[in-house]
């Protein structure tokens, strides 16, 4: 793969791109409309540069050997999408527990249940508060393009060695799916040495990895231990686009495609006289509740408005990052459907009249 070119790719394409160009040498996975591609990509990319791909028996076997290649000290990756993200659950959980990190890259589809295969942004809950069992949090990463996909794939693999957790890409479907031109960045290096390695020496022992903690205080050590990582990831790694927000009276709140079809009519509102905006989270945990608070230091906003594809997931974060000091209101579509600019133009309008004029 030659390094500094620019390449025309699908989103999934890209992320694999990207997990390549930081070093990633193991994945592990099993294809899922609208995330097959990702599988795709790897199968026919990692062996030319004899690296591993499998494709595992299940999603429940993918995240294990995801979890046994990282012990044994590689960079490990895998993909999927709706209920192939749900059979991962546990081995997330384990990852959490083991402090090891590991990178998942989900293209969001429509649920519950099986669902389809259109694009929807319902796995928030999922992916940003947990998932599966225990007090965790794992790194979430949000793009809106295809560049993003594979910048913010290299992103999730330094974040996730740097607070040795699990981070996701999460991506809706149109992302996924969508072809735009991709600037490849530079390679980073790896040496598939870290301190997390099972078996290596530290202060004279070596190293194991367990999550069964039958001492009530050793577990409850450990939950106090990643809190406060967690804790130091809200104050440290928040990352938003702030777009017109310093004079704006009505604020969109959206990620992934939802956020491009706001920023076009965010342009559309400020052409009819109302002063609109645009707060992007490119990562929803930590979430970034400073841009919010700025609202509310400023005093120019009115009312944000929350545009999502799922029934209302990310506008819990929302008000809880504006403190019930302003109004929140959702505008949303479901089952595959995108928003279009003209919805989102005249949900806006209508929030704007009943808070602002």
């Amino acid at each position: 793969m030659q390094y500094n070119q620019r390449l025309l790719l699908k989103g999934n394409e890209a992320a694999v791109y990207g997990a390549l160009l930081a070093g990633c040498d193991c994945f592990f996975g099993y294809p899922i409309t609208p995330a097959s591609e990702v599988a795709h990509t790897a199968a026919r990319l990692f062996p030319k540069l004899k690296r591993t791909f499998i494709q595992a028996e299940s999603e429940i076997g993918a995240i294990n050997m995801v979890i046994g290649a990282v012990a044994s000290g590689r960079r490990a990756m895998t993909g999927s999408s709706g209920l192939g993200i749900s059979l991962k659950q546990e081995g997330v959980s384990y990852l959490a527990a083991y402090e090891m990190p590991a990178v998942i890259i989900d293209v969001t589809r429509g649920g519950p249940g099986l669902g389809n295969i259109g694009p929807e942004q319902a796995d928030y809950f999922q992916l940003v508060k947990g998932g599966g069992h225990g007090s965790y949090h794992c790194l979430v990463l949000t793009p809106n393009s295809v560049q993003e996909m594979c910048d913010f794939t290299v992103k999730a693999f330094d974040l996730a060695e740097k607070y040795r957790m699990p981070a996701y890409v999460m991506a809706d479907g149109v992302i996924g799916q969508m072809m735009e031109s991709v600037q490849l960045p530079d390679p980073r290096p790896y040496t598939y040495d870290p301190e997390w390695k099972m078996g290596r020496i530290v202060d004279g022992k070596a190293n194991y990895i367990t999550s069964i903690y039958m001492e009530y205080d050793d577990l409850e050590a450990l939950n106090r231990r990643l809190q406060a990582k967690y804790r130091e990831i809200e104050r440290a790694e928040q990352c938003a686009e702030e777009f017109m927000t310093e004079d704006a009276e009505l604020v969109i709140a959206a990620y992934g495609i939802c956020s491009r079809i706001a920023k076009g009519a965010v342009s559309e509102l400020r052409a009819q006289g109302i002063k609109a905006g645009l707060i992007r989270p490119q990562m929803v945990f930590p979430f970034p509740t400073n841009s919010f608070e700025k609202l509310l230091s400023n005093g120019k906003a009115k009312v944000v408005m929350s545009l999502e594809m799922s029934a209302g997931q990310m506008i819990e974060d929302v008000k809880l990052a504006l403190n019930c000091k302003l109004p929140v209101e959702l505008f949303n579509r479901m089952g595959g459907n995108v928003p279009s600019c003209a919805e989102v133009c005249e949900a806006a309008k209508r929030i704007y009249k009943e808070y602002v004029k």
